[in-house]
Protein backbone atom coordinates (compact mmCIF):
# COMPACT_ATOMS: atom_id res chain seq x y z
CA UNK A 1 0.00 0.00 0.00
CA UNK A 2 2.96 2.56 1.02
CA UNK A 3 4.28 2.27 -2.71
CA UNK A 4 1.02 2.92 -4.29
CA UNK A 5 0.76 5.58 -2.33
CA UNK A 6 4.03 6.93 -2.92
CA UNK A 7 3.27 6.15 -6.91
CA UNK A 8 -0.02 8.22 -6.57
CA UNK A 9 1.90 11.48 -4.91
CA UNK A 10 4.53 11.31 -7.31
CA UNK A 11 1.98 11.77 -9.81
CA UNK A 12 1.10 15.23 -8.17
CA UNK A 13 3.48 18.14 -9.17
CA UNK A 14 5.00 19.41 -6.18
CA UNK A 15 4.19 16.39 -3.92
CA UNK A 16 7.45 15.08 -2.59
CA UNK A 17 8.17 11.44 -3.01
CA UNK A 18 10.91 8.97 -1.05
CA UNK A 19 12.65 8.29 -4.08
CA UNK A 20 12.88 12.12 -4.96
CA UNK A 21 13.84 12.89 -1.27
CA UNK A 22 16.72 10.43 -1.02
CA UNK A 23 18.26 11.34 -4.37
CA UNK A 24 18.29 14.89 -3.33
CA UNK A 25 19.83 14.36 -0.35
CA UNK A 26 22.62 12.00 -1.74
CA UNK A 27 23.09 14.44 -4.68
CA UNK A 28 22.87 17.49 -2.50
CA UNK A 29 24.80 16.04 0.48
CA UNK A 30 27.70 14.61 -2.01
CA UNK A 31 31.46 16.10 -1.24
CA UNK A 32 33.01 17.49 -3.70
CA UNK A 33 36.02 15.57 -5.42
CA UNK A 34 39.14 17.38 -3.24
CA UNK A 35 37.28 16.86 0.01
CA UNK A 36 38.88 14.33 0.94
CA UNK A 37 42.89 14.65 0.37
CA UNK A 38 43.45 11.25 2.07
CA UNK A 39 41.92 9.26 0.03
CA UNK A 40 43.39 10.54 -3.20
CA UNK A 41 47.04 9.97 -1.47
CA UNK A 42 45.48 6.22 -0.62
CA UNK A 43 44.41 5.84 -4.40
CA UNK A 44 47.42 6.66 -5.57
CA UNK A 45 49.29 4.60 -3.07
CA UNK A 46 51.57 7.15 -1.47
CA UNK A 47 49.56 7.13 2.27
CA UNK A 48 51.82 5.48 4.29
CA UNK A 49 50.69 1.90 5.62
CA UNK A 50 50.11 2.87 9.48
CA UNK A 51 47.28 4.54 8.12
CA UNK A 52 45.33 1.38 8.07
CA UNK A 53 46.66 0.08 10.97
CA UNK A 54 44.72 3.03 12.53
CA UNK A 55 41.79 3.13 10.68
CA UNK A 56 41.13 -0.13 11.61
CA UNK A 57 41.58 0.95 15.50
CA UNK A 58 39.34 3.88 15.07
CA UNK A 59 36.69 1.41 13.13
CA UNK A 60 36.52 -0.69 15.84
CA UNK A 61 35.29 1.86 18.63
CA UNK A 62 32.94 3.59 15.86
CA UNK A 63 31.36 0.16 14.74
CA UNK A 64 30.79 -0.48 18.14
CA UNK A 65 28.98 3.03 18.93
CA UNK A 66 26.94 2.85 15.80
CA UNK A 67 25.66 -0.28 16.37
CA UNK A 68 24.01 1.14 19.66
CA UNK A 69 22.59 4.30 18.00
CA UNK A 70 20.99 1.98 15.00
CA UNK A 71 19.64 -0.18 18.17
CA UNK A 72 18.38 2.59 20.07
CA UNK A 73 17.03 4.50 16.73
CA UNK A 74 15.01 1.37 16.14
CA UNK A 75 13.83 0.80 19.52
CA UNK A 76 12.55 4.42 19.34
CA UNK A 77 10.98 3.60 15.89
CA UNK A 78 9.12 0.52 16.93
CA UNK A 79 5.83 1.71 16.72
CA UNK A 80 6.53 2.51 12.68
CA UNK A 81 7.72 -0.77 11.62
CA UNK A 82 9.13 0.28 8.25
CA UNK A 83 11.57 3.27 9.99
CA UNK A 84 12.39 0.09 13.01
CA UNK A 85 13.42 -2.23 9.99
CA UNK A 86 15.33 0.02 8.30
CA UNK A 87 17.57 0.77 11.53
CA UNK A 88 17.61 -2.93 12.80
CA UNK A 89 19.09 -3.65 9.57
CA UNK A 90 21.97 -0.93 9.69
CA UNK A 91 22.44 -2.23 13.48
CA UNK A 92 22.80 -6.22 12.32
CA UNK A 93 24.83 -4.79 9.23
CA UNK A 94 27.41 -3.16 11.80
CA UNK A 95 27.95 -6.60 13.54
CA UNK A 96 28.87 -8.01 9.98
CA UNK A 97 31.14 -5.18 9.30
CA UNK A 98 33.04 -5.48 12.52
CA UNK A 99 34.34 -9.07 12.08
CA UNK A 100 35.27 -8.18 8.20
CA UNK A 101 37.55 -5.76 9.81
CA UNK A 102 39.25 -8.69 11.74
CA UNK A 103 41.20 -9.40 8.29
CA UNK A 104 42.67 -5.56 8.27
CA UNK A 105 43.74 -5.90 11.74
CA UNK A 106 45.05 -9.16 11.16
CA UNK A 107 46.87 -7.67 8.43
CA UNK A 108 48.07 -4.76 10.08
CA UNK A 109 49.68 -7.07 13.06
CA UNK A 110 47.00 -5.89 15.39
CA UNK A 111 46.06 -8.02 18.38
CA UNK A 112 43.17 -8.24 20.90
CA UNK A 113 45.80 -6.05 23.53
CA UNK A 114 46.15 -3.08 20.62
CA UNK A 115 42.57 -2.85 19.78
CA UNK A 116 41.64 -2.82 23.52
CA UNK A 117 44.29 -0.02 24.52
CA UNK A 118 43.73 1.98 21.59
CA UNK A 119 43.33 5.95 22.47
CA UNK A 120 41.16 7.19 20.08
CA UNK A 121 41.67 10.32 18.36
CA UNK A 122 38.61 12.89 19.05
CA UNK A 123 38.58 13.95 15.01
CA UNK A 124 37.98 10.40 14.29
CA UNK A 125 35.19 9.65 16.98
CA UNK A 126 33.21 13.03 16.22
CA UNK A 127 31.29 11.01 13.58
CA UNK A 128 29.57 8.46 15.90
CA UNK A 129 29.56 10.82 18.76
CA UNK A 130 27.03 12.75 16.26
CA UNK A 131 24.92 9.64 15.53
CA UNK A 132 24.87 9.16 18.93
CA UNK A 133 23.30 12.39 18.97
CA UNK A 134 20.77 11.94 16.64
CA UNK A 135 19.80 8.39 17.71
CA UNK A 136 19.30 10.56 21.25
CA UNK A 137 16.94 13.32 19.63
CA UNK A 138 16.05 13.24 16.34
CA UNK A 139 13.28 11.97 14.09
CA UNK A 140 14.12 8.68 13.35
CA UNK A 141 12.49 8.69 9.65
CA UNK A 142 14.96 12.60 9.07
CA UNK A 143 17.86 9.95 10.08
CA UNK A 144 17.72 7.45 7.48
CA UNK A 145 17.57 9.99 5.16
CA UNK A 146 20.99 11.82 6.42
CA UNK A 147 22.60 8.54 6.98
CA UNK A 148 21.59 7.60 3.90
CA UNK A 149 23.14 9.95 1.84
CA UNK A 150 26.42 9.80 3.87
CA UNK A 151 26.52 5.94 2.86
CA UNK A 152 26.61 6.93 -0.67
CA UNK A 153 30.07 8.91 0.24
CA UNK A 154 31.61 6.43 2.59
CA UNK A 155 30.63 3.32 0.15
CA UNK A 156 33.11 5.49 -2.67
CA UNK A 157 35.43 5.78 -0.17
CA UNK A 158 35.42 2.24 0.62
CA UNK A 159 35.64 0.96 -3.02
CA UNK A 160 38.67 3.50 -3.96
CA UNK A 161 40.42 1.88 -0.57
CA UNK A 162 39.49 -1.25 -1.23
CA UNK A 163 41.11 -1.36 -4.96
CA UNK A 164 43.97 0.66 -3.86
CA UNK A 165 45.15 -1.83 -1.07
CA UNK A 166 45.05 -4.77 -3.17
CA UNK A 167 46.88 -3.03 -6.18
CA UNK A 168 49.05 -0.45 -4.54
CA UNK A 169 49.59 -2.02 -1.67
CA UNK A 170 49.65 -5.95 -1.66
CA UNK A 171 47.09 -6.48 0.78
CA UNK A 172 44.96 -9.93 0.57
CA UNK A 173 41.77 -10.15 -0.31
CA UNK A 174 40.95 -10.69 3.64
CA UNK A 175 42.52 -7.52 4.85
CA UNK A 176 40.04 -5.67 1.97
CA UNK A 177 36.61 -7.61 3.29
CA UNK A 178 35.64 -4.57 5.43
CA UNK A 179 35.49 -2.22 2.35
CA UNK A 180 34.17 -4.59 0.16
CA UNK A 181 31.25 -4.57 2.51
CA UNK A 182 30.55 -1.55 1.97
CA UNK A 183 31.36 -0.95 -1.63
CA UNK A 184 29.08 -3.23 -2.71
CA UNK A 185 25.43 -3.15 -3.86
CA UNK A 186 22.86 -2.27 -0.71
CA UNK A 187 19.51 -3.12 -2.83
CA UNK A 188 18.02 -4.59 0.12
CA UNK A 189 19.15 -1.34 2.35
CA UNK A 190 18.35 1.04 -0.38
CA UNK A 191 14.86 -0.78 -0.29
CA UNK A 192 14.30 -0.20 3.51
CA UNK A 193 15.56 3.42 3.29
CA UNK A 194 12.39 3.69 0.68
CA UNK A 195 9.86 2.37 2.69
CA UNK A 196 11.14 4.36 5.98
CA UNK A 197 11.15 7.49 4.04
CA UNK A 198 7.44 6.60 2.36
CA UNK A 199 6.01 5.96 6.09
CA UNK A 200 7.96 9.09 7.49
CA UNK A 201 5.81 10.84 4.74
CA UNK A 202 2.80 9.17 5.16
CA UNK A 203 2.85 9.76 8.67
CA UNK A 204 4.35 13.76 8.35
CA UNK A 205 7.12 12.90 10.37
CA UNK A 206 9.90 13.69 7.77
CA UNK A 207 11.49 17.46 7.56
CA UNK A 208 14.11 17.80 4.57
CA UNK A 209 15.19 20.59 5.67
CA UNK A 210 16.24 18.98 9.24
CA UNK A 211 17.03 15.68 7.24
CA UNK A 212 19.41 17.60 5.15
CA UNK A 213 20.63 19.34 8.00
CA UNK A 214 21.85 16.12 9.84
CA UNK A 215 23.29 14.69 6.41
CA UNK A 216 25.75 17.63 6.23
CA UNK A 217 26.57 17.53 9.64
CA UNK A 218 27.58 13.80 9.03
CA UNK A 219 29.72 14.49 5.56
CA UNK A 220 31.35 16.88 7.97
CA UNK A 221 32.06 14.68 10.50
CA UNK A 222 32.82 11.99 7.86
CA UNK A 223 35.77 14.24 6.39
CA UNK A 224 37.14 14.92 9.83
CA UNK A 225 38.11 11.14 10.10
CA UNK A 226 39.80 11.35 7.32
CA UNK A 227 41.47 14.26 8.20
CA UNK A 228 42.27 12.69 11.55
CA UNK A 229 43.70 9.70 10.24
CA UNK A 230 46.14 11.61 8.04
CA UNK A 231 47.44 13.90 11.24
Amino acid sequence: MARENDATAADRPGTPTADGILEAAARELAPGAGDNPLVARIAAGEAPREVFAALALEQHQIIAADRRSFRHLAHRADGDPPVAAFFGALADGESLALDALQGLADACGLDADAVRDHEPRAGCQAYPSYVARLALGAEPADVVIAVTANFAAWGGYCATVAHALRTRYGFPDTACAFFDFFAGPAAELDGLARDAVRHGLATSRVTPRLAHRYGRLLQAYELMFWAALAE
